[in-house]
Formats: structure tokens, sequence, C-alpha cells
């Protein structure tokens, strides 16, 4: 199953925002001030279209990844660290992994659990793999399910290394906040 992220899916007021074609670093980047202000006015209404917020939890999950998408890791942070749902500990964890602090990422992620988006993460990662095959990345489709841990290893360990794996990682990192995002997206409407 391949996953057909289309931006105009998410209304107009996200459209624009989520054109960013661009992967982020592994870590914390640098943030992209020129959707700062826009970031910043963006209301939860508007970023859904003015259709009833069913989940109010997944709707900040939303916020705080879009803050995560554009680099901006405090605002991130402080939205994702006060939603007790597992979604919320799952972009907080992301948050910690590209700050980088992989031991505190391990401990959000030790809270998530399995989340429903690690079967598809797992399989894109796979068709990324064998698109590209990347010596010992391997490890992330030989087991039959997603393994976050290993992950936040590899992204580690290949930090800054300007390499195939990096690459490899960054193309799985972005599919992961895709995947990620459209889940909360759709629970926040009820979907």
């Amino acid at each position: 199953m391949t996953f057909d992220f289309s931006p105009s899916q998410y209304g107009p007021a996200l459209e624009s925002l989520l054109k960013n074609d661009g992967v982020n670093e592994l870590g914390p980047g640098s943030p992209n001030r020129g959707v700062e202000a826009h970031l910043r006015a963006l209301q939860l209404s508007e970023m859904f279209a003015g259709a009833p917020i069913h989940d109010r939890e997944a709707a900040l999950c939303c916020q705080s990844a879009l803050w995560l998408l554009f680099d901006f890791l405090d605002e991130s942070h402080t939205l994702s660290q006060s939603i007790p749902s597992t979604d919320g500990s799952y972009w907080h964890g992301i948050m910690h992994r590209r700050e980088p602090d992989y031991s505190n990422a391990k401990y959000w992620f030790r809270r998530v659990g399995l989340h429903p988006v690690f079967t598809a993460l797992r399989e894109e990662t796979e068709r990324i793999l064998n698109a590209e095959p990347v010596p010992g990345l391997e490890r992330l489709i030989e087991r039959p399910a997603w393994d976050a841990f290993l992950f936040i290893d590899l992204c580690e360990a290949n930090y800054r290394e300007n390499n195939a794996a990096e690459r490899a990682l960054k193309k799985i990192q972005l599919a992961e906040w895709r995947f990620l995002f459209d889940h909360c997206y759709r629970k926040a409407l009820g979907d």
C-alpha cells in the first residue's frame, strides 16, 4: 500500500504549508522564519476549514506537527508536552529525537507503545529501502514490525554523516511525519 500525501486534502489553510517537499534534518535544523507569522496566526478552526473538531488533543498534535515541520522545535515541544495522549507522546518523541536528545526520545516512545501508523511506516520504509538499498539500514525491515528504538539508534549513528544512510533516514522521517500528521488530522475530525 502506497500512501499518497496530497496537501490539498487538508484544506486551503494547510495546503500551501504542506507543499513543503523538502526533508528535514535528522537534527534540529534551522527554523523557517518565512512561515513563522503564518504559523503563529493559524487557529485550529482555520486548520480544519471550520469543520467541527471531535478530538482537540489530535488537533493540537497537528499544530505541534506543523511547528516541527518547519524546524520550530521549542514551539512544537511546548504543545506536544501538554498533550497526554499516545499521539502527543509520539510527536514529543520525534521532537526529542531531532533535538537531538536520544534517551529522552526513547522515554517518549516507550509511552507510545504500538502506534497505529507503525504498520504503514514499516511498509513505506521497506519500499524506500528496496528502491535504494543502504547497508546497515536493512535491519529496519528485517523485523515484521516497526522498531522506533532502532530508528532512533540509526538516526543517532548517522546524524551529520552526509551519507546514503542519512539521506534514506530523512526520507523515512518525512514518511513518518506524514503518516502521523494524517492520522492525527483524521482523528481530530472524528474519522
